[in-house]
């Protein structure tokens, strides 16, 4: 399972024209379920992205995590961070989740981090979905748990 975050001063997503999820300081979640994941990789990469410090501290040195600052999460599926772009132009997305699974664990990982932390607002799953957001920094990184990890 991966995620790409950005830590933000705000996003929102739109589906339709309608916000479906929006926050002010916080982290914009881009969620990406690959074959062979589960719950418990979910609850991994949640554990790590709840704790990340790349927050500023009072020294302006990036010391303290989400929790720590009380920012928002904005989860948003992405199942193109699977792409396999080695095998010419067009990228593969076999590495992706089926449907089903990666649904299954989108909403578990939502579910355990609205158990986890106050704020938390999504997209919707398989959507085709607008996202807007201003990334603070900018800072921008990936993270990435397998059933091996």
């Amino acid at each position: 399972m991966q995620a790409l975050i950005q830590r933000v001063s705000e996003a929102r997503v739109t589906v339709d024209g309608r916000v479906t999820g929006a926050i002010g300081p916080g982290l914009l979640v881009l969620l990406c379920a690959e074959r062979g994941d589960d719950e418990a990789v979910a609850d991994r990469l949640l554990a790590k992205l709840l704790k990340l410090r790349i927050f500023s501290d009072a020294a302006g040195k990036m010391n303290l995590s989400v929790q720590d600052v009380g920012g928002g999460l904005l989860i948003v599926s992405q199942f193109t961070l699977a792409a396999d772009t080695a095998g010419g132009n067009r990228p593969s997305f076999t590495n992706a989740a089926p449907p089903e699974l990666g649904r299954h664990l989108y909403e578990h990982f939502v579910a355990q981090a609205r158990a986890a932390h106050p704020e938390v607002a999504t997209g919707e799953f398989a959507a085709d979905m607008q996202v807007a957001l201003v990334n603070d920094g900018p800072v921008t990184i990936p993270l990435r748990m397998s059933a091996a990890a």
